[in-house]
């Protein structure tokens, strides 16, 4: 790189040419023998207009050739392609013997640099990393080196990974462009059919071939659609789309022979992605009129792209039943007015204790349904997830017992969970399942306005599968749309009180949805019929607990 470029930062492992790269005269061999079946002149034709070598290899379908040697050079690379610009694909023993490519000093003339005018350097493992310090990467080997290196300080456990590559939208406009210009003006012949075949290997899954095997050897795992996920974004900035002349080359990226090491000078900024204007294309349709074909549309690339790196995971869950033994307890963080309400929540009182066993980022609460803050959930416990975003740790079974002790030896016995298990996503499948149709034990404690009487236990207690219609609660009418809804009581039983003629417990099993408390005193005749319209007199209720929540999921 000339003294007027950006400063390229190389790690140790960088900088080291690997002894296996420089030995392995059989991969260099294997290597030659496929680039002697290029057409020299397209390959000389791409290489004069700032096509970097894994650029057209992959254009002329030779993507597994290379992706299978992640630790070829990209200097290497490109001195085998030189051989063929300068000898042509016959068999050239003579040159074989003077260009040994296993001598340093002869490779390092090949070096690329310039920004490949196709895919923005990426190919060139040349970017600007998250601090803007411009990087160049021997092979796809040390490049996922370097990934390997940002996964494992994320502190993440990999069992599997999934690599995810984004790209700026203006790369493919530049792969449709090239690959316009070589049908039009090499169509005709004779190994057009053969070695650019209608299907090719786009910029985005040439990377991904190159770096996933031995980023799986660095990491030791296998990659598939795993739960943990390594995200490579590629941004450019909007000076990067001010395009400059096409200058005249020979296309020989010899150091002695080139001058356009500049164009990685304004590399180092961390760029946005790139707004490409697509009207800037429209040189593509103009025809030179003396040959026949499309000029080459691609013009000098100033600027390499950005990289960010991202490590995550996908969500996992933690399910389980929780019991709430508090009046004064809502499900989830009640804040009005700044204000809270209530002394606690079921969401901070599980969530907030499962989270750092976890080493997440921030969590979810799920929950089965929903209790009033005033309502306890008693019996079997409601079902719920936590849903653990970009979790550092799967909990084992040792740790699951722990979350479960923890949060059921807390000082204040507000909330106690049971059943807990660590649950892929479907967890959330498993409990979404069974909600539209679960049904709900209550036990409600009822004031009358008169002395309850035999008759009306047994009125109550006949009541079978009984169809009632609901109109939104008053209560609730500032959140919810006014709607009526028919819900089923299921059945009721009466547990008179000991001592008082007007005061009763009422049991009953409904259909998920149910507004109980409109259920027992009619909320002004918008549930029809209530507990008060079926006794003649006036009801209310004083106190409310869930006894049941009948669902399959975590009942042990």
């Amino acid at each position: 790189m000339t003294d007027g470029c950006a400063p390229v930062h190389r790690s140790n492992e960088d900088a080291h040419v690997s002894s296996a790269t420089v030995a392995n005269k059989d991969d260099l061999e294997f290597l030659r023998d496929a680039v002697r079946t290029l057409p020299p002149q397209p390959v000389k034709d791409l290489l004069s207009n700032g096509v970097c070598t894994r650029c057209i290899f992959r254009l002329f379908c030779l993507h597994k050739q290379i992706c299978s040697r992640s630790s070829m050079e990209t200097r290497i690379l490109s001195a085998v392609l030189h051989e063929l610009r300068e000898h042509g694909n016959g068999a050239n023993n003579g040159v074989r013997e003077t260009n040994d490519l296993t001598d340093t000093d002869y490779v390092q003339e090949f070096e690329e640099e310039f920004v490949c005018r196709i895919c923005l350097g990426i190919l060139q493992f040349v970017y600007s990393d998250e601090k803007g310090v411009l990087a160049k990467k021997n092979n796809a080997g040390d490049f996922a080196a370097a990934i390997r290196d940002a996964a494992k300080k994320e502190g993440h456990e990999i069992d599997n990974l999934c690599l995810e590559v984004s790209l700026p939208p203006i790369v493919v406009e530049k792969e449709q462009a090239i690959w316009s210009y070589i049908e039009k003006k090499y169509s005709s012949e004779s190994w057009f059919s053969e070695k650019f075949p209608s299907e090719r290997i786009g910029v985005k899954d040439f990377l991904k071939l190159s770096v996933a095997i031995p980023l799986e050897k660095l990491l030791d795992v296998k990659s598939n659609g795993s739960s943990f996920r390594i995200c490579l974004t590629y941004t450019l900035s909007d000076a990067s789309s001010k395009i400059e002349p096409l200058p005249e080359s020979n296309g020989c990226s010899k150091r002695r022979k080139i001058d356009d090491s500049d164009v990685l000078k304004n590399c180092a900024g961390l760029h946005e992605v790139e707004k490409h204007n697509t009207a800037t294309n429209s040189s593509i349709e103009s025809v030179d009129e003396g040959n026949g074909f499309l000029p080459f549309p691609l013009e000098k690339v100033n600027n390499c792209c950005s990289l960010i790196s991202q490590c995550y995971k996908t969500s996992i869950y933690v399910g389980g039943r929780y019991l709430k033994y508090s009046r004064n307890v809502s499900q989830s963080r009640w804040i009005i007015d700044d204000e809270r309400m209530g002394e606690a929540s079921v969401e901070e009182i599980v969530g907030g204790n499962i989270l750092p066993i976890c080493q997440g980022d921030s969590y979810k609460f799920h929950a089965a349904g929903r209790e009033d803050i005033d309502v306890r959930m008693l019996g079997t416990g409601r079902p719920f997830l936590v849903e653990i975003q970009n979790a550092r740790q799967f909990p084992s079974d040792v740790l699951i017992r722990d979350m479960e002790m923890k949060i059921n030896s807390l000082e204040r016995k507000l909330v106690k969970v049971k059943n807990l298990k660590f649950l892929g996503s479907q967890g959330w499948v498993m409990m979404r399942e069974g909600e539209a149709e679960k049904q709900k034990q209550y036990a409600a404690l009822v004031w009358i306005s008169r002395p309850l009487n035999d008759d009306d236990v047994q009125s109550l207690s006949s009541f079978k599968d009984m169809q009632i219609l609901q109109k939104t609660p008053v209560r609730v009418l500032h959140r919810r749309s006014p709607l009526w809804r028919e819900k089923t009581i299921h059945w009721m039983r009466v547990e008179r009180v000991a001592g008082s003629s007007q005061y009763f417990m009422l049991h009953l099993c409904t259909q998920a949805g149910t507004y109980i408390k409109e259920f027992v005193h009619g909320d002004l005749g918008r549930t029809q019929p209530s507990v008060g319209s079926i006794l003649g007199c006036r009801a209310e209720i004083l106190q409310l607990d869930v006894t049941d929540v009948k669902m399959d999921c975590f009942q042990t």
